[in-house]
């Protein structure tokens, strides 16, 4: 199983917002200077974020992006389904059985990941991050 470099993106910038919650919004290419990622491209990644309400837009010669007032509600999984979508993981195609053992524990599987990534939440994190680099 393997997330875009999108996702891996946006999980990044999401900490680096959480850390600047109470700063103005930050710019895009603010935002790509730690992440050697292109503006171009940081810009689609918060363009999605923006649309699922995760982060703000403001427009204007002081404009960039900040994270939602709520931040510390917004968990790993929320980031990876704005990006991925909220498709399963895992889809059986030997057949549809209700009763198959794979498409069981597969489904299983990815149910305990979803539900460890939803209690992931961006305060922890950004907290994590502070203590190992200050």
């Amino acid at each position: 199983m393997k997330y875009s470099k999108a996702t891996d993106y946006a999980l990044h910038t999401m900490v680096l917002l959480g850390e600047k919650h109470q700063e103005p919004p930050i710019s895009v290419v603010e935002l790509t200077e730690s992440q050697n990622i292109s503006p171009t491209y940081l810009s689609k990644i918060l363009t999605k974020l923006s649309k699922e309400g995760l982060v703000k837009a403001t427009s204007g010669t002081n404009g960039g992006y900040s994270i939602r007032n709520d931040w510390e509600m917004i968990s790993f999984l929320d980031i990876i389904q704005a990006i991925e979508g909220k498709q399963s993981i895992f889809e059986c195609y030997v057949h549809d059985n209700p009763k198959c053992v794979v498409k069981k524990i597969m489904f299983e599987a990815e149910y305990l990941m979803e539900n460890y990534l939803k209690n992931q939440r961006f305060d922890a994190a950004v907290r994590q991050k502070r203590a190992v680099f200050g």
